[in-house]
């Protein structure tokens, strides 16, 4: 369970990595392209609910609403697919939304952090850092004193960037340390043996010789 829990936090820093340099690259281009990629979504959202609705029995269907949630789905994909300019124009709105989501990751890595403190795991320093860079880069992508959107967009790929290197070294610290933890102990039958076990028979030898004599 842990190990896959670290080999999920080392999958979604990848994915991070990559959306970062993206942003990095192009990032009034890779916004739109957010943009067109949600439309997209909901377009098929909006087809698959329509389908199901005049697949499934009518009071089921009736019930589920299908027809309408599809009906909402491919309006808004439609709207974001037609209106990606104008939506990339209003972005910083998504961006402060972004920021609180990077505010709240932050405030959960202090968790980690004592929680790692009250264990006394050598490790905690790690999650410290990533708090603290969280809630830093959350703070100035809230208030964004940056002049134009491309500038934010490119600050946010710089800390989606930092922030998944730091979580990539920690998941391999946790896991290199959860691997020591759980060396085997010798077993019982393996440890040395006792002299009063290993000579058992030099024991029995005098009851043995009393025997005899009587």
């Amino acid at each position: 369970m842990k190990k896959q829990k670290n080999a999920n936090v080392i999958l979604i820093s990848l994915f991070e990595i990559a959306v970062g340099i993206l942003l990095l690259i192009n990032p009034i281009g890779f916004s739109k392209a957010i943009i067109v990629g949600a439309g997209i979504v909901l377009l098929a959202a909006g087809i698959f609910n329509t389908i199901k609705y005049f697949r499934t029995e009518i009071n089921l269907a009736a019930t589920g609403q299908y027809l309408f949630k599809g009906l909402i789905a491919l309006s808004i994909g439609a709207f974001c697919i037609f209106n990606r300019d104008s939506l990339a124009n209003i972005i910083n709105i998504l961006t402060a939304v972004y920021g609180l989501i990077v505010l709240v990751a932050g405030l959960n890595k202090i968790q980690i952090t004592a929680d790692l403190l009250r264990r006394k795991s050598p490790k905690w320093f790690m999650a410290l850092i990533s708090a603290a860079i969280s809630i830093v880069c959350a703070a100035i992508i809230i208030y964004n004193p940056f002049p134009g959107t491309n500038v934010i967009w490119i600050f946010i790929g710089v800390t989606l960037i930092v922030e998944s290197l730091v979580d990539i070294a920690t998941a391999i610290m946790n896991s290199g340390e959860k691997k020591s933890e759980q060396k085997p102990e010798p077993k019982p039958e393996d440890a040395p043996k006792s002299e009063d076990e290993t000579k058992p028979e030099e024991k029995d030898a005098p009851k043995a010789d009393s025997e005899e004599t009587k």
